[in-house]
């Protein structure tokens, strides 16, 4: 492969300026995701520990290989929502390797509202066994929750993925033959007792963890009879009465030594075979990416650029170089591991369209994963195009990106809006993984165009009753348009809503993909089939 020859000047005004802008953003982003990951209340923290437990993220530390990375995902989850009073939607999701393997990991964090759930928490949860089903990765449950958030109970209970979601999906992973352990170390109440009562193998801390349908409180009310928490549900009852539990750990360290001790009896699958290469670092420093990245979008950013700061040697053996110049495509390799690499350079034509799906076909061919990088406004539009078959053309991208069953993995590094969005691998087409860098924004369009759309329409409305747009109120209604899109186009509303899997710092941009790739070897890339391309 040949090396990408980087055009940047780096003493350049406007590398320089771009670079200080964007460090301004990440520092912002730094800041909050620690105030994020340390947002439990003092006090909680405090009563945690003097019942000798250990932290969420020190359960974790303790259950992983040493040095060894944890992929945490969507640690910004519910961020600017209830008051900030649930930071990381009080639950803690990630991938890490026990004793050799790749595992996903599901803590959840007692110190947040006593670990209950709310919207994000359970979108977290079931996102989580999502990725664990794409990838077979064995489950662990860190089981410390109160269960549902009571005063949230209408989001929460009812729906197609609300809080019932995680039987179903924990039933339909161990039909596919993918292990799940539960740890026990704490409350384990009404629903959320399915969790380990589901789990191949269950560890219940003594004194400490407890399981039952329904607790103390609603044994009264509904029976009248007074029982305490470890008369009813305690580790001495399910473990040598009920047999729900099937492990007894003196304490949380014991309980994640019984786990790991688990990981050592689990059968190795068999893997996905990748041609992989020795690792080689960029040959341009990937900390260049701070005054590459956009800042302001108005601003063409040449793609290659991105891909040299983040693929093995800088190096890149491009697809179709001179045609469709708006998408580029090639294969390279990132952290040894071959990829197919599709990056916006401008907005999608017919030819990026035909372009992107014959890549595609190459890449599931191949069996290769694909990495999408996101920096796209949408498809052109006019008559021209509408004429010429863009509707068409752009629906057998579309086709081959959702039919395409190799791993995806998708990186928004600018902006993604429209159809641009869908046709780059956006949520709704299930990559395997997806993030955003902290200057990216993503709505249905830019703010600017959306201002011009809807104060259009407004003055026609206005124009078919005989009347007009006082300029006043023009400018009144395009402030109010800016400052909405402005807010819901923040990665940090994104976030938020876990539209992606989180906000990462571009540096880290290869070391993410790498692990998204290792996970997803856990299982043979099935053979893509696709469906009826509009001729």
């Amino acid at each position: 492969m040949f090396r990408i020859e980087s055009k940047i000047d780096l003493k350049s005004k406007e590398y320089t300026g771009n670079r200080s802008q964007f460090l301004k953003v990440l520092s912002e982003y730094r800041t909050l995701l620690q105030q994020v990951m340390h947002g439990a209340p003092p006090k909680a923290i405090e009563r945690h520990k003097q019942r000798g437990k250990l932290l969420a993220r020190e359960r974790i530390d303790l259950l992983l290989d040493p040095n060894t990375p944890f992929l945490e995902l969507s640690p910004m989850a519910a961020y600017g929502e209830y008051g900030n009073q649930f930071p990381s939607a009080g639950i803690i999701t990630g991938i890490g390797v026990i004793e050799g393997k790749e595992a996903l990991i599901i803590a959840n964090d007692a110190t947040i509202k006593g670990g209950t759930y709310v919207k994000e928490t359970i979108k977290k949860h079931v996102r989580a066994q999502q990725i664990a089903m794409d990838n077979h990765l064995p489950c662990v449950y860190m089981v410390d929750s109160g269960g549902i958030f009571l005063p949230e109970q209408a989001k929460v209970f009812a729906d197609r993925f609300h809080f019932g979601r995680f039987f179903y999906n924990q039933a339909r992973l161990s039909a596919m033959g993918v292990p799940q352990i539960a740890c026990v170390m704490g409350f384990c109440t009404a629903g959320g007792a399915y969790v380990p009562a589901m789990s191949d193998e269950t560890i219940i801390v003594k004194e400490q963890g407890t399981i039952y349908i329904g607790g103390p409180p609603l044994v009264k009310a509904a029976t009248g009879e007074v029982v305490t928490p470890e008369e009813l549900g305690g580790a001495y009852v399910h473990t040598a009465i009920s047999g729900v539990a099937d492990h007894l750990a003196e304490n949380d360290r014991h309980a994640i030594q019984i786990c790991r001790n688990i990981f050592q009896t689990l059968e190795k699958k068999e893997q996905q075979v990748l041609n992989t290469v020795p690792i080689e670092e960029p040959y341009y420093d990937p900390e260049e990416l701070y005054g590459i990245a956009p800042i302001d979008f108005k601003k063409p950013v040449d793609s290659r650029e991105i891909i040299a700061r983040i693929v093995d040697g800088s190096r890149f053996q491009e697809f179709k170089a001179r045609y469709a110049p708006t998408l580029i495509t090639g294969f390279a390799y990132i952290m040894g591991y071959p990829v197919g690499i599709l990056a916006n350079n401008g907005v999608l034509f017919s030819e990026s369209s035909l372009k992107g799906a014959h890549f595609i076909e190459l890449c599931t061919s191949r069996k290769i994963p694909i990495l999408f990088l996101q920096n796209i406004t949408g498809f052109i539009v006019g008559k021209q195009y509408e004429h010429g078959g863009i509707a068409k053309d752009g629906a057998k991208f579309v086709h081959a990106v959702a039919n395409a069953d190799v791993p995806k993995f998708t990186v928004v590094f600018g902006g993604s809006f429209g159809a641009g969005n869908y046709a780059m691998a956006g949520r709704g087409y299930d990559p395997r993984l997806l993030f955003m860098w902290p200057n990216s924004r993503i709505s249905v369009m830019g703010g600017e165009q959306a201002s011009h759309v809807l104060i259009q329409v407004k003055e026609e409305q206005l124009k078919a009753q005989g009347k007009e747009m006082d300029p006043e109120e023009r400018e009144k209604l395009r402030a109010e348009i800016l400052k909405k899109y402005d807010e819901e186009g923040s990665p940090y509303f994104s976030t938020s809503r876990l539209w992606d899997d989180g906000i990462i710092d571009p540096v880290d941009t290869r070391k993410y993909i790498a692990m998204g790739i290792a996970a997803s070897l856990n299982c043979k890339y099935p053979e893509t089939k696709y469906g009826v391309f509009r001729m």
